[in-house]
């Protein structure tokens, strides 16, 4: 009878417990990734001179995108986030990963990560991701960059806006992801292809 008691007690306390604490936020619908169409091959290899290689550095963002939600531009001064839907990782590294791919697969110059930049010094790219969600008033997803390349030599700076918008069916968590991933790879390609002609 006392141990009854005593696991009574504790399924009554673990009940009580259920409705004030919390272990772990709820799992949203979707959970959402950049994928590139551009990819480095198994088994490439690429050899360059010093200062050849470009170091590819997480851009800055807008504190709207400072976060793992998919934010939504109602109005001109309006933000709102697309209901159960999350990034699996912050815009910025999700956006450096997938232009560090590109411009890899391109072939237009060997890309390393910032850890590596003390091994070849060689060009930076850097910048700001201006756009990366959905806008409702155009129902489009934007993505918009603007890239700076540090050249090594004492070369000028360059700096270039680059944007792209592809059309969104429907603004909820499953209609979001696949427009955003085609517009931020659109931008990664027009980078790549600066880059390489991009002394």
């Amino acid at each position: 009878m006392r141990n009854s008691s005593r696991i009574l007690a504790g399924m009554l306390l673990c009940t009580a417990l259920a409705g004030c604490v919390s272990f772990g936020d709820k799992a949203p619908t979707q959970l959402l990734s950049l994928s590139s169409d551009a990819r480095v091959a198994p088994g490439t290899t690429r050899i360059g001179g010093s200062g050849k290689s470009i170091t590819v550095l997480p851009p800055e963002t807008p504190k709207q995108l400072d976060t793992v939600r998919v934010p939504v531009q109602v109005d001109a001064v309006s933000v709102a986030y697309v209901k159960d839907a999350r990034w699996v990782d912050s815009p910025r590294q999700m956006f450096q990963h997938l232009l560090s791919e590109t411009i890899a697969a391109s072939g237009s110059a060997i890309v390393l990560d910032p850890g590596q930049y003390s091994a070849d010094p060689g060009r930076r790219l850097l910048g700001v991701l201006v756009d990366f969600g959905i806008d409702a008033r155009t129902n489009s997803a934007i993505v918009t960059y603007d890239a700076t390349l540090a050249p090594v030599g004492g070369q000028p700076v360059q700096r270039k806006r680059f944007s792209a918008s592809v059309p969104v069916g429907t603004i909820d968590a499953t209609g979001v992801g696949n427009p955003i991933n085609q517009a931020a790879n659109k931008v990664a390609a027009e980078v790549a292809a600066w880059v390489g002609t991009t002394g």
